[in-house]
């Protein structure tokens, strides 16, 4: 198992464990389905290792500002 994944520092990084999820799913799609490049050095990882150094390494984020969604009473308000 990927030791990332073994601590809850990269599930607060992106705001919790479904958009972890999502983060990771979406990111693997462009590496493998889209062709895109990785962030950060390969040094030998698979494609979902690279994702999570990405995510370690804050090259990607889980930002979904450009979707326009806005949450009519969000937390803590």
């Amino acid at each position: 198992m990927i030791e990332a994944l073994r601590s809850d520092e990269i599930v607060r990084k992106c705001g919790g464990r479904f958009k972890l999820a999502a983060l990771i799913q979406h990111r693997l799609r462009e590496i493998i389905v889209d062709g895109a490049r990785p962030l950060v050095e390969r040094d030998g990882r698979t494609d979902l290792e690279v994702v999570i150094a990405e995510i370690m390494e804050d090259k990607i984020t889980s930002d979904y500002s450009e979707s326009g969604y806005e949450m009519e009473h969000p937390i803590g308000s």
